[in-house]
């Protein structure tokens, strides 16, 4: 119990200072460069664990598996880190680290659609608390806020939601580990064919002309400087890499609903450390919407929780 409590203070303190690091280097890098790279060193760090759960189970990777984390890959890393890195270019790091917090809404909503898991009333009523929450922290009626960049925001947190909802089937099979691990390895190198195509001027016009311009000419390797490699090394290595590690082993060593309190906390903790560290002020609307949001995850975990601690 000792060490799932590590792992979940561990994960909670990196993933509350995700969007904080990312937000140091914004403008600094391509956002498809930087999507692609953290993913895919996360990926390379999560590896010999995942090779380990691998023998231990005593499985093997199938055509079949392997095309389903290209799916997952897809979702999870393509779709969702390039609308999330987007997000983080256009508004404040607390609102992206709050609003994707909600990530249990979608998640709860599809696996009920998807997966026909059925909705408990608590669950009903954390997901009221949760879109109020958001409402609020949104405040559509702010024209200060980027409007396009909480449609980024709320696209990363739907495919994040689904890629984890449609990992369910390999995760029965192989762990959550690593399915996490080949779906960021797949992903990002999904990303990095699509990302070198660019490069080459013809499509990189065609790209442009459909819209695709984050995917023309992006740099590999370029923007790296002493200054910014500490900060990219704690993204990629640390919060993506271990971070995700721990969350994983955490799971091993408690609960999904202890586990589930990284997400719990994180919205509370990611504000009050953006305003430490980036000197983000915290609106009366934030402060309303987290206190919702936290009471939405509390309600809607606290029955599963509440056996978990009683064992």
């Amino acid at each position: 119990m000792k060490k799932g409590a590590f792992y979940i203070a561990f994960a909670t303190l990196v993933f509350s200072t995700m969007e904080i690091a990312l937000k140091f280097v914004s403008g600094q890098f391509d956002p498809i460069q930087m999507t692609f790279s953290r993913f895919f060193v996360g990926g390379l760090v999560l590896l010999p664990v995942a090779l380990k759960k691998i023998k231990e189970k005593g499985v093997k990777i199938d055509k079949s598996s392997f095309l389903y984390f290209a799916m997952l890959g897809f979702f999870g890393i393509f779709l969702f880190g390039t609308f999330y890195q987007l997000s983080i270019s256009r508004i404040q790091s607390s609102v992206v680290a709050v609003t994707f917090s909600s990530n249990p809404v979608f998640v709860t909503l599809l696996a009920y659609l998807i997966l026909r898991e059925p909705i408990s009333k608590n669950q009903v009523a954390g997901l009221i608390f949760d879109i109020i929450g958001i409402l609020i922290i949104i405040n559509p009626f702010n024209t200060q806020l980027d409007a396009l960049g909480i449609v980024f925001v709320l696209l990363a947190t739907f495919f994040f939601s689904l890629y984890a909802v449609l990992g369910k089937r390999e995760t029965k099979k192989y762990g959550g580990l690593v399915v996490t691990c080949f779906g960021f390895l797949i992903g990002a190198v999904e990303m990095m064919i699509v990302s070198a195509l660019g490069n080459i001027p013809m499509v990189a016009e065609l790209f442009t002309s459909i819209g695709l311009e984050k995917f023309a000419n992006v740099p590999f390797l370029a923007g790296y400087t002493p200054a910014n490699l500490p900060i990219m090394l704690y993204a990629y290595i640390g919060v993506t890499g271990l971070g995700f590690c721990a969350y994983f082993l955490s799971m091993e060593k408690t609960s999904a609903a202890e586990t589930s309190l990284v997400f719990f906390f994180k919205p509370a903790l990611a504000p009050v450390l953006a305003l430490l560290i980036l000197g983000e002020p915290i609106p009366f609307n934030m402060f309303i919407g987290i206190v919702l949001i936290l009471a939405g995850s509390m309600v809607s975990i606290y029955p599963n929780l509440k056996k978990a601690l009683k064992k």
